[in-house]
């Protein structure tokens, strides 16, 4: 893949601005960087606190070929990269938490937010990707559950570095998912780098219900599949999940 990285001083949203691009007829591989972001969101129409360099605000144009069902694998697909990137660069021992987001000692790194929609050029597919680099970014009160790059490791990142090992991981991914069984073998992937594929008890917050259970692995299409406490089996596309520990 080509890309063409695009630099912002400020914009409200780095998808936002992606999201008008593609509808106006840009290539995939447009890639939108901005210092600071005014809007940043997660799932769910969320906040993503963005203040300036203290974080990598990055969104990719993807014009995949694979078949929509399959459009949520790119989400599993970045995933995976992030966390290959950090191990790479920084020696970072990451979890991957479904769906979307990277952890590295029980505490969130960074964020995924893939958008799909349709344009007059073909069906687009907006990759979100918020990583914390300093230790600015994160305030007081998310201290216990939020970490950066820079409180790992003791030092400031090079976000150029950064931005082009994660493409060159994202690249490489996105060929293997287009590839024969290219589904398949993402999905094998995501499972090997993350905890909550087998086995983690947890709680999901659904739009009008909560369940709990033990996660069984992972569908075609990227589902959590959940064995509840009563025994029966549900294939989860949408929610938040929250691991639950012992006492």
């Amino acid at each position: 893949m080509r890309f063409t990285i695009l630099h912002f001083e400020k914009l409200e949203s780095t998808n936002d601005e992606v999201i008008r691009q593609a509808r106006s007829g840009a290539s995939e591989g447009l890639c939108v960087i901005a210092r600071s972001q005014t809007k940043g969101r997660g799932r769910y129409g969320r906040s993503w606190s963005s203040p300036p360099d203290a974080g990598l605000y990055l969104s990719l144009l993807l014009r995949p070929s694979i078949k929509t069902e399959f459009f949520p694998l790119i989400t599993l697909m970045s995933a995976v990269a992030v966390h290959d990137t950090l191990e790479t660069l920084y020696s970072l021992e990451c979890d991957i938490k479904w769906v979307n987001d990277i952890y590295v000692r029980q505490r969130k790194i960074c964020g995924i937010l893939s958008e799909a929609i349709e344009t007059d050029y073909g069906n687009a597919v907006i990759v979100g990707i918020g990583i914390n680099l300093l230790r600015s970014i994160i305030s007081q009160e998310i201290s216990e559950i939020a970490t950066s790059i820079e409180a790992e490791t003791n030092m400031k990142p090079n976000k150029d570095l950064l931005v082009k090992r994660l493409l060159e991981q994202i690249d490489s991914l996105y060929e293997l998912l287009k590839g024969q069984n290219g589904d398949e073998k993402i999905r094998s992937e995501w499972i090997k780098r993350s905890s909550y594929a087998f086995g983690k008890r947890v709680r999901v917050k659904l739009e009008k219900e909560i369940l709990y259970g033990v996660t069984e692995g992972i569908g075609e299409n990227g589902a959590l599949i959940l064995r509840l406490d009563s025994g029966d089996i549900r294939s989860i596309s949408t929610g938040d999940v929250q691991e639950l520990r012992e006492n």
